[in-house]
């Protein structure tokens, strides 16, 4: 074995190898640097986020199967990609409801968004506007209409509508809606009471969130969030004066268990712009809503958080595409952590899908500087799954791009 030979390097050699970071002054920014997924979003956003409102977005219905199995079916697929594809040119947007959108996805609808960061919805609006995508206002949003049209004007703004016992007050936020310019409607229809959120139950979760001994003592830590908190003008809901006890009360007092497809079929009579119906999760509910003349369906378990063991968004997509796919828009979401989950999804014919606790990660972990860091890892997978599949445009992806692999199925002799 020949021995080798070593000399000290010549500093001619080295000059090349020492290439100094540009210093990043900003804390801020030098987190959300280090995030190179939604999951490492997650771990800064808990860490810097009081107990409550972290479990508030991060947990589920009683034993969170239905989340858990919603990410688990994500995890279970198979792509086949193909190979000697030109992908140098990539488009990543499209046409949904009858607009372009610059990505496959948009900012679902959540409440009591400015209790996981006091810039709430007005960064999310701003992020996702300066993406050229749709930013959708919950009812239970903390900040107004009129205000979210403001912080992002001519962009693409949805409005997310619960009905409530008194049907007057409903539709006078709709009114609102269209005349702040809101382009779309959507009528969430998974809620006719609130599920069982164990965590908040345990953590004692109210809104506006409690100065107790417990929560102080979880906030030593988390003095940031306190300072926001405490010197920014006061929670308040968009949609009503003032709530004093837990989510679940809220919605117990306040949304109709009554409503029935004939209320949906007077609404979308009430509301001139495209309608989307989210919450569907069985073929022959999707059936009918087809035959009602919505725009599109959003597959969806409420992010886990209704009925624990509901079913699969991701693993109904292929059937309803199937049955429905020719009559309106597919949408999608629950349990989607990442741009491969979504692409996963419109190649088995989702055409849209929305992302709720990503970009709430993204918030807590940065404000609005988190939500575009949340948006720009998902956009990136995209992009990288996509030319890694050989495709140069979402209308290239297909089903044959994707198997879903079997862990969960009904027993033999089901009936």
């Amino acid at each position: 074995m020949s021995r080798i030979e070593r000399r000290l390097p010549r500093p001619s050699e080295l000059a090349p190898l020492l290439r100094p970071r540009r210093p990043v002054w900003s804390a801020r920014e030098r987190r959300l640097q280090r995030a190179l997924t939604i999951a490492d979003l997650r771990r800064i956003a808990q860490r810097r986020t009081p107990r409550g409102p972290f479990d508030y977005t991060d947990g589920a219905a009683e034993r969170e199967l239905s989340l858990s199995r919603a990410r688990q079916a994500f995890e279970d697929i198979e792509f086949h990609p193909a190979v000697l594809r030109d992908v140098s040119a990539l488009d990543t947007g499209w046409d949904v409801l009858g607009d372009r959108v610059s990505l496959p996805f948009g900012i679902a609808p959540t409440g009591f968004t400015r209790m996981m960061n006091t810039e709430g919805e007005v960064a999310g609006a701003r992020a996702a506007a300066a993406a050229g995508i749709p930013f959708a206002l919950s009812t239970m949003g903390t900040t107004t209409i009129e205000d979210v049209a403001a912080a992002a004007p001519g962009s693409r703004h949805w409005f997310q509508l619960y009905m409530w016992t008194e049907r007057e007050r409903s539709m006078t936020l709709v009114s609102r809606a269209a005349q702040a310019g809101f382009d779309t409607l959507i009528v969430t229809v998974d809620v006719p009471v609130a599920g069982a959120r164990l965590r908040d139950t345990r953590n004692g979760l109210s809104i506006p969130p409690a100065l107790t001994a417990r929560t102080v003592l979880n906030a030593a830590a988390r003095p940031a969030w306190w300072f926001n908190f405490l010197t920014t003008e006061p929670l308040a809901f968009a949609s009503l004066s003032s709530w004093s006890g837990t989510v679940a009360e809220l919605i117990d007092s306040m949304f109709d268990p009554t409503v029935t497809y004939a209320d949906l079929a007077w609404i979308r009579d009430q509301w001139a712009g495209k309608l989307i119906v989210k919450g569907v999760q069985t073929v022959a509910d999707a059936r009918q809503l087809a035959g009602l003349g919505v725009d599109a369906i959003t597959l969806s378990s409420h992010g886990g958080r209704q009925l624990d063991r509901a079913p699969v968004p991701f693993h109904l997509l292929p059937e309803v595409v199937r049955e429905v796919g020719s009559d309106l828009e597919i949408h999608l979401d629950t349990g989607i952590m990442s741009g491969a989950d979504i692409v996963a999804a419109v190649a088995l014919g989702a055409r849209f899908t929305m992302i709720g606790r990503a970009y709430l990660y993204g918030l807590m972990a940065g404000g609005q500087a988190g939500v575009t860091r949340a948006i720009d890892i998902l956009s990136g997978e995209i992009v990288r799954t996509m030319k890694l599949l050989g495709v140069a445009g979402l209308a290239e992806l297909e089903p044959a791009h994707v198997t879903q692999l079997a862990r969960l199925g009904p027993r033999a002799g089901r009936a």
